[in-house]
């Protein structure tokens, strides 16, 4: 699934590119100035560090998001399967999401909308193991199926 994901992004990357100050990266860090001024920011394996300002939303899937003071995300920030730091001053607009990570937040970083944090094994289990025990038992299932179909039928006598 990651790797569909990655491949989707790696196409989609050239098109957003040309015509708006989105970023979107695979296995290279995002990092945004202060000063610099972006749209949407999507890093897949990989981390994104916020000095600057964004006015859309933050997405590292297997990385890390870190909103430095000064940082400014008009949208919301999610991470899968990373953390997310939210340091002195940082602000962010919208919903701060972690799935399989933690949040660290400092006490004067503000989040307008709300702060989930699913993480621990729990949730990286039933992200990653889950799907792969699915198609496992649909392939055992398969194998089972043409396993009996070639037994021989009894002859009557």
């Amino acid at each position: 699934m990651l790797r569909i994901l990655s491949v989707s992004v790696l196409f989609a990357a050239p098109a957003l590119a040309q015509h708006n100050p989105d970023q979107v990266q695979i296995n290279h860090d995002i990092v945004l100035d202060p000063g610099v001024k972006a749209g949407d920011l999507v890093c897949v394996n990989c981390s994104i560090f916020v000095r600057g300002e964004t006015a859309g939303d933050v997405v590292a899937v297997h990385g890390n998001v870190v909103i430095e003071p000064g940082g400014h995300v008009g949208g919301g920030v999610t991470t899968v399967l990373g953390d997310l730091r939210l340091q002195n001053t940082a602000q962010v607009g919208g919903d701060a999401v972690t799935v399989g990570g933690i949040v660290r937040r400092e006490p004067e970083a503000t989040v307008g909308g709300n702060v989930t944090a699913l993480g621990g094994a729990g949730w990286t289990v039933l992200i990653v193991l889950l799907p792969l025990a699915f198609v496992g038992g649909i392939v055992a299932l398969i194998v089972w199926m043409i396993a009996r179909a070639r037994r021989p039928a009894p002859i009557a006598a």
